[in-house]
């Protein structure tokens, strides 16, 4: 296992690199000028010039890639235009908040997706598996920033049970958790139930049954853990994207996070601080994948592999 970890976590060196390159090269290539967008088409050239200069956009292009990529090994993304703050030091006091949420999030999915896949798969066609189905797909249909508000009408606003928006317990936490793990939860459900479904006919589960094991035992024990590889692949994948779906939902409940913390700086066009958090949502694909390989090789030994 410890092979296999570092194996994995040597491959991540390279793609790191490759993805560092790619936001780079978006953020230098795209057409327009940045520092005009900065500062507005009635700033003078003198201005123009002195940001392009504090920015070293001025410097050859490769110059500038060799200059990030020293920047990324010492930690140094350079300091915000609009709080002179150094961006690294920005991100990692955000990053906290996104990782809690991140987290909180995943934790409501499977809590919800979990059970209801496997009981949806165990009575296949009966109305609790027409009901599950009903509402993976009405999960999957509701975009975040419509589910959002509507959560904050209903249990902030009118029943006033929980704070519409904020940060520091765990009654902030609850609303936007459940609105960013609503439609993985939708997802996780439709996997886990056509894996489990699949899992059930093999010869193994009927052995099970024969000794007399218990159903709970049958399905949670033999089936689901045989049937997690598809869900872990899917799990895997979309925890970069609660990652950059964070971006709206952080902004809805004024959650300070990375994801509002890119809002604002799009807003504010502090160009050093935008390429910082699209870095930070680009490693967080590549991590996600790296524990998705770990997940494999937890799941199923087989996987696991020496190299000698």
């Amino acid at each position: 296992m410890h092979t296999y970890f570092l194996r994995r976590l040597l491959l991540t060196i390279p793609v790191m690199l490759g993805v560092s390159t790619l936001v780079f090269l978006f953020i230098h290539l795209i057409p327009g000028d940045p520092v005009q967008v900065m500062l507005g088409e009635s700033a003078n050239a003198a201005d123009v010039e002195a940001l392009r200069h504090q920015l070293g956009l001025n410097r050859p292009l490769g110059e500038q890639y060799a200059h990030f990529l020293k920047g990324l090994l010492t930690a140094d993304l350079g300091k915000s235009i609009f709080t002179g703050q150094p961006i690294f030091k920005t991100i990692i006091s955000r990053l906290p908040a996104t990782v809690e949420l991140t987290l909180a999030s995943l934790v409501v999915a499977l809590l919800i997706a979990i059970p209801l896949g496997v009981v949806s798969a165990r009575k296949q066609y009966s109305w609790l598996d027409n009901a599950a189905t009903f509402i993976a797909l009405l999960g999957i249909s509701m975009p975040h920033f419509w589910l959002g508000p509507l959560l904050i009408l209903l249990f902030a606003v009118h029943l006033n049970w929980l704070p519409v928006s904020g940060y520091g317990s765990i009654w902030h936490l609850i609303l936007p958790a459940i609105t960013l793990g609503s439609a993985l939860a939708a997802k996780l459900t439709r996997m886990t139930r056509s894996s489990v479904l699949e899992a059930l006919h093999e010869d193994y589960i009927t052995t099970s049954r024969a000794k007399g094991l218990r159903e709970s035992v049958v399905l949670f024990k033999h089936a689901l853990r045989n049937a997690l590889i598809p869900v872990i692949t899917v799990l895997g994948i979309q925890f970069g994207a609660l990652l950059s779906g964070a971006l709206i939902t952080e902004t809805i409940f004024a959650w300070p996070g990375i994801g509002r913390l890119a809002i604002e700086a799009i807003q504010k066009r502090d160009y050093p601080l935008v390429q910082g958090c699209v870095l930070v949502f680009a490693f967080g694909y590549v991590f996600a994948n790296l524990l998705t390989d770990l997940a494999y090789a937890a799941a199923d030994p087989r996987i696991r592999f020496d190299t000698k």
